[in-house]
């Protein structure tokens, strides 16, 4: 599965940003998606994950109730709002897939290139 993430970029502490992840060759329907981030010098972290019919999400502890993991089927896209963002924030962020929820949340077979996301104070 090929995975393309946009979205990111600059912003100030507080601010919102919202990242896309879609695929131009393949269909996404029928898979778990979610993100994971790595912040320079720090191993790879899952962030957030969906399954395939959005009646499961999960978030990582940070961002629970700032951020919110949504897709449009019909779109053949995965969503992430990132709301009141902090420093810490500051990240590669990396759209994954697996046929599996439970493995996108924690060694998702398919991962997208990164898209950065930079929050300054």
């Amino acid at each position: 599965v090929q995975l393309q993430a946009s979205g990111g970029g600059p912003v100030q502490t507080g601010n919102s940003l919202k990242l896309s992840c879609t695929s131009s060759r393949d269909t996404l329907r029928s898979y778990a998606m979610g993100w994971f981030r790595q912040a320079p010098g720090k191993a790879r972290e899952f962030v957030a994950g969906i399954s395939w019919s959005s009646d499961g999400t999960y978030y990582e502890d940070d961002v629970r109730g700032r951020f919110t993991i949504s897709r449009d089927n019909d779109k053949n896209t995965g969503f992430l709002q990132m709301n009141d963002l902090k420093p810490e924030d500051t990240a590669v962020y990396y759209c994954v897939a697996d046929e599996s929820f439970h493995w996108v949340l924690r060694t998702p077979k398919y991962w997208g290139q990164g898209t950065q996301v930079t929050v300054s104070s």
